[in-house]
């Protein structure tokens, strides 16, 4: 599945910035202007549009939709450094960062609940996220997991390789000082790939030969447990957040309780005492498919 910016998504669309875009690195670096984003996604011109889809883990939500209009929102997460990880954003910033996060926070959790007024129907990627938006927004939303690119990652052999993967960019959230420590620990090999310098060819190839795929951050979703599992590898998680909507205990990989050395070392003990069959992790991952999410998603668009 492409991305925006890759030749051809935008083929024969017209593509509307807002001001930040001219601003210098409004492109390259547009988070640092995040107090000026609600006001920037007010002055985009929507006239003439019925249906607005907005899918946003920010402020976006927050547009002026015309008359009638019906604005759907497909929600990632409800802003986490605003809401539920603020402390934890705020603990790990620098000095600047704690600064401006003291000055705006409590202005953008304003316009933040503001924008949820204008959205007419939220769809949340996991049930996860779901709980949060009643929690937050005090709205009910449907779930439509994302689309996961499950045939690509599936044509792969399943390989027999010596090491768990740890996939993903290693920000410090996903946790990856964990899965480092337990595989030291338990003298197992680990090997950390993504974060750029992989292309999807060697992700495909690094999932299928994995013994399975060490998961130990919190997601609101997760893409990558979807994946390792397309191509038959069982995942080893976090039993919080969106992971647990795409992994089947017991079945498809085992979840640990803490985010601790010593309840990952346990839950790989564990794993390695089972035996776990790759077209059961394949099949689990075919309910993820871009046909699905499309079918779901048909469905919320045509319903009033």
């Amino acid at each position: 599945m492409r991305t925006p910016g890759e030749d051809g998504v935008w083929e024969g669309h017209r593509v509307r910035e807002t001001f930040i875009a001219r601003l210098p690195l409004g492109r390259r670096k547009p988070q640092a202007y995040l107090p000026l984003m609600p006001a920037a996604v007010r002055r985009l011109k929507l006239d003439g549009y019925d249906l607005i889809v907005s899918s946003e883990s920010g402020p976006i939500k927050g547009i002026r939709k015309p008359k009638g209009a019906r604005h759907v929102c497909y929600c990632h997460t409800p802003m986490r450094y605003l809401w539920d990880l603020h402390d934890e954003y705020y603990r790990d910033a620098g000095l600047f960062g704690k600064l401006a996060m003291r000055l705006f926070t409590p202005y953008l959790r304003r316009e933040d609940l503001k924008s949820a007024e204008s959205v007419d129907t939220f769809v949340a990627n996991s049930a996860f996220v779901a709980d949060r938006i009643k929690r937050i927004y005090g709205r009910d939303s449907t779930v439509v997991h994302p689309p996961v690119d499950v045939a690509f990652f599936g044509d792969c052999p399943r390989g027999a390789g010596d090491y768990y993967l740890f996939a993903g960019a290693p920000v410090k959230y996903k946790r990856l000082d964990l899965a480092r420590a337990a595989c030291a620990r338990l003298g197992r090999r680990l090997v950390v790939a993504g974060g750029g310098g992989f292309s999807r060819e060697d992700m495909r190839a690094a999932y299928a030969g994995a013994r399975a795929l060490l998961f130990p951050g919190m997601e609101d979703f997760g893409i990558v447990p979807v994946e390792a599992q397309a191509a038959g590898t069982p995942v080893i998680a976090y039993g919080v957040g969106g992971a647990r909507e795409t992994v089947v205990e017991g079945e498809t990989g085992l979840f640990f309780a803490e985010q601790t050395v010593e309840s990952l070392c346990s839950a790989i003990e564990e794993f390695e005492g089972r035996t776990w069959a790759p077209e059961r992790c394949r099949a689990q991952a075919a309910r993820f498919a871009p046909a699905i999410f499309d079918r779901q998603m048909e469905a919320v668009l045509e319903a009033r």
